[in-house]
């Protein structure tokens, strides 16, 4: 079992026993190919929550009546990535076994693999729904395999051709893009095919994965490797709501806020918003 952490997620405080989904951080950044801090967003999201109210006016729904329950981030040997891949795939199996779903909040992109590994373990058919202004599908970065610049490349290792399903994406390689033409399905700048995409994957068990940075910049200035051309914050949300309200989420994950890039606090309140909006997907009539 695991023990509540001493500042949660706000609404997020129920036992563990009780929980349907469990929240923790994974507080590293070690693969950043550009501008770091992304370790902080964890602590950051959880303190900035508190300026939220628990009440969505958008689902009419509040996070109170949801049994969700935040385990806090996990204590990562910042300089190890296979290390900090394995104690997250811990995390996240023991919340498997227990019946419940993970939510994990990074970090940087690369954290979203720990979870991967476990949730294969779990589940021999399953598809990804990514989020993202980034292709992350290299091969590797700089020879580095484990990067956040090539996690989609390592998923797709664990779940097969036409699993994975971008969305947002407008930066990356040729050869990162010819290689989604045959192995993945990418849908680039926008969320256009997301309804035609739902609607095939209804019945399928989903885990859904969210790069801030899919954001426009002018929103979301708080990330490491801005990319202009961005969807809107409304967008966003609507196409959360319907993956999440449509899908058999199996797990999920929201990554890639840099708090110190933005001091304003703008794009960490982005960010507890965005993840309040999924949380209450979780919450049946």
């Amino acid at each position: 079992m695991l023990n509540k952490n001493v500042v949660t997620f706000i609404g997020c405080d129920k036992e563990y026993e009780e929980a349907e989904v469990v929240l923790f951080g994974a507080p590293f950044d070690s693969t950043t190919s550009y501008r770091p801090g992304t370790r902080f967003a964890s602590q950051a999201i959880r303190n900035e929550s508190y300026g939220l109210e628990t009440y969505s006016p958008y689902k009419e729904k509040d996070l109170e009546e949801g049994k969700f329950f935040d385990s806090g981030d996990l204590e990562l040997p910042i300089g190890d990535s296979e290390k900090v891949l394995d104690s997250i795939t811990e995390r996240v199996n023991i919340i498997l076994e227990d019946g419940k779903i993970p939510f994990m909040i990074g970090g940087e992109h690369l954290v979203t693999l720990g979870s991967i590994r476990a949730i294969a373990k779990k589940h021999e058919e399953f598809h990804m729904i990514h989020f993202d202004a980034h292709a992350d599908l290299r091969e590797d970065y700089l020879g580095v395999t484990l990067s956040h610049a090539s996690v989609l490349r390592r998923c797709w290792e664990l779940v097969g051709d036409n699993k994975i399903h971008h969305f947002g994406i407008r930066s990356g390689t040729k050869e990162e893009f010819l290689w989604a033409k045959i192995h993945t399905n990418m849908h680039k700048f926008n969320f256009d095919g997301l309804r035609e995409t739902v609607s095939r994957l209804k019945g399928q068990k989903v885990y859904v994965t969210v790069d801030l940075d899919v954001l426009d910049p002018s929103i979301f200035p708080g990330t490491g490797t801005p990319e202009a051309g961005g969807v809107s914050f409304l967008e966003l949300l609507d196409a959360l709501h319907l993956v999440m309200s449509n899908c058999e989420i199996i797990g999920c994950d929201v990554n890639e806020l840099c708090p110190p890039l933005d001091i304003s606090g703008t794009s960490t309140a982005v960010a507890c918003k965005v993840i309040r909006e999924m949380l209450i997907d979780f919450i049946k009539e």
